[in-house]
């Protein structure tokens, strides 16, 4: 395997880095499913960054403390990988590349027990991965550094995310439930802004990771913060999908905890001490819109999440149980000081469903709803229904309170179309967040409604309620529409005359 390229020590671009690992696809394209892609390539991009920057500190650590002492886990920030499977020993390997590949991957979580769990792909198992295909990967990938030196980790984590999102697309509607638009992202991010050092932030169908690398890029580019400061949580259902946060997460010099199994049924933040959740200061999440539910199970929940109403949500309907299940993870200002913010993506239906209006009134009246902000339709890979983002808040301003924001985002200003969804544009996320912020009333836009409204219409918070989003009646000038008027009389006056013509020839009346 060794000679087909050496490796490029010179600086790479964002564009050039992202166009080399998408190759990578086309290396093993027809060998495996587009839905195994991630399955077989994050892992190796993982590993070989991994490795690169462990050889980088390893070299240094050896000229500051000497062999007998530089592989010490308490000098390096990042996984120590094993002797005998650096990179360049992987790709001196030619024969039974698959099996290679499998024990160095063994090797690394039997060195760093912290990754248990982390890599789940079996290249045995891929029978058209051969020694060829996976060779060639292998040196692929071999073409650039990845150390931190030669790749900031912000343009890995930038460059590896891309790589998700194009294998999301290659997945078509599955790939939508691992990844969320990054134009979405940033916009729930920025409706729950103002971080501070020590914030903690969860995201309880967490998939890939997005949400919170989001959050920690804001942080560190937006407010000059410094995200190590900040605590990462999430939970996934998926436990290959729950790999990738987790790779996610490390490639971007974050740590963070991961934890797989569904938060519904089987939540792992928990405080067993107080039988409660854990509590957090921020939560943003989008949940998998009306999907079933173990409500079955769940009638006594042990930690009271379901609470709402004496009636839990339809078992086909679990949008209103992840809307509970977050609602009691955020912090409360009585008990913890401080208040939680959530950005929540929903479908509409969630606003107005008439059967749900037993969840939406306590909701209300306990005064969680900050903003409600409609979005264009066809966003999402997995759907193209519109949805909107509910915005939670258990310590609103004292002037906000009893009030909510309703936000029509849906109009052509907002979004640009592109082949084959919509994508919300800069100046649309700048126009949603100016109008949050400044709690601003804009006609066919956006609107405070106080709470008394809102109940006049039992709590539905259906936006069109609230914001006139019909297009405004053309200006109408009267002196022309009159003169259009008379001619066309005189047209028809004409036009009868000739008639009557007619029908006196014809002997006809």
């Amino acid at each position: 395997m060794v000679g087909e390229w050496d490796r490029l020590d010179m600086a790479i671009s964002l564009d050039e880095l992202e166009s080399h690992l998408f190759k990578c696809a086309d290396i093993i394209r027809d060998a495996v499913d587009p839905t195994d892609y991630k399955e077989y390539i994050l892992p190796l991009v993982y590993y070989k960054s991994t490795s690169d920057e462990f050889e980088k500190q390893y070299a240094e650590n050896v000229e500051e403390y000497g062999e007998d002492f530089a592989r010490r886990k308490n000098l390096y920030d990042i996984p120590v990988v094993p002797e005998g499977y650096l990179w360049d020993d992987l790709r001196s390997v030619s024969d039974n590349v698959d099996q290679a590949l499998n024990e160095a991957f063994d090797a690394l979580v039997e060195e760093n027990p912290e990754l248990k769990g982390v890599f789940r792909a079996d290249y045995i198992d891929a029978d058209a991965l051969n020694d060829d295909r996976l060779g060639k990967l292998v040196e692929h990938l071999n073409r650039y550094d990845l150390d931190r030196d030669s790749v900031p980790p912000d343009m890995l984590g930038e460059a590896y995310m891309d790589l998700v999102r194009h294998f999301a697309e290659e997945e078509g509607k599955s790939g939508g439930q691992f990844f969320t638009p990054p134009h979405i992202v940033r916009l729930c991010v920025r409706l729950v802004d103002e971080f501070e050092d020590g914030d903690t932030f969860h995201d309880p169908t967490v998939g890939s990771g997005g949400m919170l690398i989001e959050a920690a890029r804001y942080y560190r580019e937006d407010q000059n913060g410094d995200p190590s400061k900040l605590t990462f949580s999430g939970q996934e259902i998926n436990p290959d999908v729950a790999a990738i946060a987790r790779m996610n997460l490390s490639i971007h010099g974050l740590t963070g905890t991961i934890e797989r199994e569904d938060s519904l049924s089987n939540p792992a933040f928990t405080d067993d001490d107080a039988n409660e959740l854990t509590r957090f200061d921020r939560v943003l999440a989008n949940f998998p819109f009306s999907a079933d539910w173990a409500k079955g199970e769940l009638q006594d929940d042990p930690y009271s999440r379901f609470d709402w109403h004496k009636k839990l949500p339809r078992a086909d309907r679990g949008d209103y149980a992840f809307i509970m299940h977050m609602a009691k993870q955020l912090k409360k200002p009585e008990k913890d000081g401080t208040g939680g913010k959530a950005a929540i993506v929903i479908p509409h239906g969630v606003l107005f469903r008439k059967h749900e209006q037993r969840y939406r009134k306590p909701m209300l009246e306990n005064d969680l709803v900050e903003a409600i902000i409609g979005l264009p339709e066809n966003l999402f890979q997995n759907n193209s229904i519109p949805s909107a983002i509910l915005v939670l808040n258990t310590d609103k301003p004292t002037e906000r309170e009893t009030e909510v924001q309703f936000i029509h985002a849906a109009d052509e200003a907002f979004y640009e179309e592109l082949s084959n969804q919509n994508e919300l544009t800069g100046e649309g996320l700048d126009h949603i967040v100016k109008n949050f912020r400044e709690w601003t009333t804009e006609e066919r836009v956006s609107r405070t409604v106080s709470l008394d409204e809102i109940r006049e219409n039992d709590h539905n918070l259906n936006i069109a309620l609230y914001v006139n989003t019909a297009e405004p009646e053309e200006d109408v000038d009267v002196e022309e529409e009159l003169a259009k008027l008379r001619e066309l009389q005189a047209e028809r006056d004409e036009i009868e005359t000739r008639i009557d013509g007619h029908m006196e020839v014809l002997n006809y009346e």
